[in-house]
């Protein structure tokens, strides 16, 4: 409650925002913890059966591992990962994970990239040097540690994506998102993993980070809508929620506003309600 106290004192404008969007914010979690069985859906993506699509390589390599370095991943975050991540195939991409743990996600990385990607390791114990290499940089810090953070962007000035699979804890999540996500290169993707349970604070930290992509600075225009864009939606593109995770990804290019065009010469008139 005096975290609750704390934050209402320094921030009253966001605090008033969440406060009024509070019965809607009830009323949607009504719905999800309500939700039926007879309203699942049949295994079909985009018209096909999913036994039809192509191999996703993530988790061909998932079940493919025997022996080896450790890898321990909740299976349906390789779709995600491919889902998001597939566009750096190949290219000179540079990948950053928190928590290399055994070292078995970091030899799952450059399979999947390639030879062009570098990787860098963050973890708190310093045994994990032991998995450096040409290709693979490992640093040793505490990831809620914002000095570490500073140092970290000094040494690594290049970053396009981060996974989050470090300590797991709130804090720890919420400082990273901090002090990496402006970091991240135009086009950069951020994934923070093992987001467990209803009413996890970080997922709600997530979820109001995204209200600001609906940030509406009105731009009038005599041929339809305009907006200009704020300077987090300027740079953030969009925030997904998935089971246990969170994807961030960055515009790749500048955006000045939105805009929505009237075309067409015939509109209908209806009575106002």
């Amino acid at each position: 409650m005096l975290d609750i106290a704390a934050a209402a004192w320094r921030e009253p404008r966001a605090s008033a925002i969440f406060l009024s969007s509070l019965p809607e914010a009830v009323r949607g979690l009504t719905v999800g913890r309500r939700w039926s069985a007879k309203n699942a859906l049949a295994p079909i993506v985009d018209g096909r059966d999913a036994a039809t699509m192509p191999p996703n390589p993530l988790a061909s390599y998932l079940d493919g591992m025997i022996a080896g370095p450790g890898l321990w991943k909740w299976r349906h975050y390789m779709d995600i990962y491919h889902r998001h991540l597939s566009k750096f195939v190949g290219t000179p991409v540079h990948v950053v994970e928190v928590g290399v743990h055994s070292g078995g996600s970091l030899r799952m990385w450059k399979e999947y990239f390639g030879s062009t990607c570098q990787l860098t390791g963050i973890d708190i114990q310093p045994e994990c040097r032991d998995y450096e290499s040409a290709s693979t940089a490992i640093h040793i810090g505490d990831q809620a540690d914002r000095a570490f953070w500073r140092d970290f962007r000094a040494q690594v000035p290049v970053v396009d994506v981060l996974i989050d699979d470090g300590g797991h804890r709130v804090e720890e999540q919420m400082v990273t998102v901090e002090e990496i996500l402006p970091h991240l290169r135009p086009g950069g993707v951020y994934i923070c993993e093992d987001i467990h349970g209803v009413g996890n604070r970080f997922m709600s930290f997530a979820q109001s980070l995204s209200a600001e992509l609906n940030a509406f600075i009105d731009d009038p225009r005599p041929d339809g809508l305009a907006a200009r864009a704020t300077p987090f939606q300027a740079s953030v593109e969009s925030v997904h929620v998935y089971p246990f995770a969170v994807v961030i990804e960055r515009r790749g290019k500048a955006l000045d506003g939105f805009e929505a065009p009237k075309r067409g010469s015939e509109w209908r008139s209806f009575p106002q309600a």
